[in-house]
């Protein structure tokens, strides 16, 4: 085999994950699919220019005939049928990844992306817990002797994995010289070891794929599905995969997203923090007409977010397919119950609006709300699994709709810019240290959540935009003091150990690519740098 790891270092239970027969299979996918991987890479960038070009985006003349054709995806298996609500967080450690099961949730999405900081210990450990997940021997004692086990008096979450993004490489693999594709190396080693044992239980290999920005990378997953299952011995249908809608061309393309996934589709995600960084990435050089206002202030009741839901549920539902809302980020707070009061009812009034709008299921980040999230949708449901039978002929979104974001009410202030700083420093700095789902300010927050933060800071120095609290010019020298200020502010919140370590990294990580006259398409690349 012409694949090397690069680390060594021990990890419990690796020696049943990285076999040599996985392995091999890893080094199968990344040839046998590298080159299409990197084709598709590319048009990303392709298209992006021309584009910036037109300051036009719009839905594809040469795939209207599948737009308008009369077809369904493949009917999802039982496990699947009934997603009223889905539990989000990282595969590692252990004892959240069996929280998430014993949650009550319908489904866990076991989040290998953007809740999980790539160190090579969290890539394993996350797989040598879906292992033992498939397997129901999950386990884990804590260091002060507290047991953590899989409950048997309730049904447990149903996993759905997601992979890393088509662009994430995984540095600690090399294959003919170079480093693995991430997406590849997490769906892989999930994919080998637990399909036959899933399907031999009745469940089955189910995915989220996150960040296409096209129908063709829809396509090239489905032909990742076709050759793993006919390599590893399982019947052609087996997988089921969702896929998020968190970038703006692809809201261009659910229908054909979905075509191109048909035999193995599940539905589509409804995604808020992505789905607007890829805006801001998008028409970057679209002048004020896209300059988002601050980050708290852009709801999913804003005409154009309303405009992109709509128009997912009406598809999915069309297609015999699932419509599964978002996150609502907010978190409980033990400790004061007043915020906890305030996250609860914040969750139920985003939780109604998506189970009315027809959504089947929605995300929530925590187990306390579970039971929120659920009281909503049984109510819209009743003995129903989900509202599929809601089509939705009533919609009817435009070009011109999902591209309306100066219908989005609110400002850009200073307040804005400080909160988008501090939040970007010190998520970037928790996922260096290697972890990937960070509670800040009472808000469960993932790598999106720093993709928009500095996006929006590049977008608004790019503008010069004039914050309205405040009346200044948004300027390199504004942003660097107050992006030192904030910096600082951390450093008495986290202690100067801590700080050397991780945030002062980070905040000059945040500095690099806030100012720089080349836009930084993933935070997420450079940062991987700097993980250990």
């Amino acid at each position: 085999m012409s694949i090397e790891l690069i680390r060594t270092t021990p990890i419990e239970g690796a020696e049943t994950i990285l076999t040599p027969e996985a392995l091999q299979f890893i080094e199968k996918l990344h040839q046998r699919f590298r080159d299409s991987r990197d084709e598709r890479l590319a048009a990303r960038s392709v298209r992006r220019e021309e584009v910036a070009g037109t300051g036009r985006l719009d839905f594809l003349p040469e795939t209207a005939d599948v737009r308008s054709g009369e077809w369904t995806v493949a009917s999802a298996p039982p496990q699947l049928q009934d997603r009223r609500v889905e539990m989000t967080g990282p595969a590692s450690p252990a004892k959240m990844a069996i929280n998430a099961l014993n949650s009550g949730a319908k489904v866990w999405l076991a989040d290998l992306e953007d809740a999980s900081s790539p160190t090579w210990h969290n890539v394993v450990d996350s797989q040598v817990n879906l292992y033992g997940a498939a397997r129901g021997s999950l386990s884990y004692t804590s260091p002060e002797g507290k047991e953590y086990t899989l409950r048997t008096d309730v049904p447990l979450a149903v996993v759905v994995a997601r992979p890393r993004g088509w662009h994430l490489p995984e540095k600690n693999i090399i294959i003919d010289g170079e480093p693995a594709i991430g997406a590849l190396v997490d769906f892989g080693l999930h994919f080998f070891h637990n399909a036959k044992q899933l399907l031999n239980l009745g469940s089955g290999p189910y995915y989220y794929l996150p960040k296409l920005e096209s129908h063709l990378e829809a396509r090239l997953w489905n032909e990742v599905f076709v050759f793993a299952q006919d390599y590893v011995g399982v019947p052609q249908g087996s997988i089921r995969a969702t896929v998020l809608i968190e970038t703006i061309p692809a809201a261009f393309e659910m229908d054909e997203i979905l075509y191109e996934l048909r035999d193995h589709a599940s539905g589509l995600n409804a995604g808020r923090w992505d789905y607007l960084f890829s805006i801001i990435k998008y028409f970057r050089d679209g002048g004020e007409t896209f300059v988002l206002p601050d980050r708290a202030s852009v709801a999913m009741t804003a005409p154009f977010m309303r405009a992109y839901t709509e128009l997912l549920v009406k598809t999915c539902h069309r297609r015999g397919a699932f419509a599964m809302g978002g996150m609502a980020a907010f978190i409980p707070n033990r400790r004061e119950p007043e915020i906890t009061a305030q996250a609860i009812e914040k969750v139920r009034a985003d939780k109604t609006r998506e189970a009315n709008d027809g959504f089947d299921g929605s995300w929530v980040a925590h187990p306390d709300l579970v039971p929120v999230c659920r009281e909503v949708f049984d109510a819209v449901l009743g003995q129903k699994p989900n509202q599929i039978d809601r089509q939705r002929p009533e919609v009817d979104v435009t070009a011109a709709q999902l591209l309306d974001i100066e219908s989005a009410e609110g400002d850009v202030t200073e307040v804005g810019l400080r909160a988008n700083l501090y939040v970007a420093v010190a998520y970037v700095a928790v996922w260096l240290s290697g972890n990937g789902a960070v509670a800040i300010h009472n808000l469960m927050e993932d790598a999106a959540t720093a993709e928009i933060s500095r996006s929006q800071v590049w977008q608004q120095l790019r503008n010069k935009t004039v914050l309205a609290d405040s009346g200044n010019t948004v300027t390199p020298e504004l942003v660097n003091t107050i992006l030192s200020e904030e910096t600082e502010k951390l450093r008495g919140e986290v202690g100067d150990e801590a700080f050397t370590k991780f945030y002062e990294p980070a905040s000059r990580l945040i500095a690099d690519i806030c100012v720089s006259e080349e836009y930084t398409d993933f935070l997420t690349l450079p940062a991987y740098e700097l993980v250990s």
